[in-house]
This record gives structure tokens, C-alpha cells and sequence, in this order.
């Protein structure tokens, strides 16, 4: 490394997503379930154990959730697009996504994402969505498209020996 990359390691900031997408990946793959954090109309949060799924497009990352679209989750993402998914296994390794969030009815996403479910992405995240819905076109099967702009990685090896946590971000669209 040289003094540039040091500095900016011992920070914790990464260039690009792909810097730290490998052990994203890993993390999000051997968890699946994350918690994600909505804000209400008074500012409180509230969250709700789900499973998105990930890929990269361009040098960016994406998510995508399958969901039913309740009300409180409905209303919450009116009010503020904003929300944050959160992982965390008892070896310490932790990966939090800050983005945005919007319903997305396209029947080519409806499509990606379920097949993005069935088969993992990245591996081990994921399920068999027909266990919930009738297929991508069920009209109860809701999709929300995430927007990361920040995503912070910690190792539980790296945590131990004081090495910080990577975070990539951009800035927001919104």
C-alpha cells in the first residue's frame, strides 16, 4: 500500500463498492436476515426483520426487497424514502446499508428480483418466494428497489485488532 491507500484504510473509506464487496457479500450471504430501520411521520424509527437480496450493477450496489406492502411500511416510506438494513452474526461480523427506498411495480424487476430470490444473490441470501407468493406477477408480492449511498463493513477478525470498519459511499440521489 501506498501512503495515499494507508491513510485512507486507517479511515476506513473505501474508493469504489468493490473494495469491500467480497466480504459484503460474505457477510450478507452467511446472515440472510436483515434489520431494517423506517422512520415515521414523527421521526421515530421502527424496524422489521427481512431478507433483501444484492447485486451490483455497474460499480454500484443494489437491493431489492420482496414484501407484502403494509401500511406502516407504506406510509413510512411515503413520508421519508430513507431507511437501513442491518447485519450482524455473534463472530462480530457486521454490514449496514444506508439508502433509499421505492415501491417498483416494472414486470421486468418483479422478474429479476424473483429470480434473484430463488437463486441467491449474494449465495446464501435469498429463498424460494413461492413458499409466499404465486409467482413474480402475483399482484401481493410488492418490490422495493434499494438505493445504497453509504455501506459499512466490519470483519469481527478486524474489530479485534483495531482495524476499522470500510465504508463506501456516494451521494444520495434525493
Amino acid at each position: 500500500m501506498n501512503d495515499d491507500s494507508t491513510a485512507t484504510r486507517r479511515r476506513g473509506r473505501v474508493h469504489t463498492f468493490a473494495d469491500l464487496r467480497e466480504d459484503f457479500d460474505a457477510i450478507v450471504g452467511s446472515i440472510n436476515y436483515a434489520t431494517m430501520v423506517t422512520v415515521d411521520a414523527k421521526g421515530r424509527p421502527r424496524t422489521r426483520v427481512l431478507i433483501p437480496v444484492w447485486e451490483t450493477e455497474g460499480d454500484e450496489p443494489r437491493g431489492w426487497l420482496a414484501t407484502y406492502r403494509t401500511p406502516v411500511k407504506a406510509a413510512h416510506l411515503a413520508n421519508n424514502p430513507h431507511v437501513t438494513f442491518s447485519y450482524w452474526n455473534p463472530t462480530q461480523n457486521t454490514a449496514s446499508v444506508d439508502a433509499t427506498a421505492a415501491w417498483t411495480e416494472d414486470p421486468a424487476d418483479r422478474r429479476r428480483v424473483w429470480d434473484l430470490y430463488r437463486y441467491g444473490s449474494p449465495p446464501g441470501a435469498g429463498y424460494d418466494p413461492s413458499g409466499f407468493w404465486k409467482g413474480p406477477d402475483d399482484p401481493e408480492l410488492s418490490v422495493l428497489r434499494v438505493d445504497p449511498w453509504r455501506v459499512q463493513v466490519l470483519r469481527g477478525r478486524d474489530l479485534v485488532t483495531g482495524v476499522p470498519a470500510r465504508i463506501w459511499t456516494r451521494e444520495p440521489r434525493w
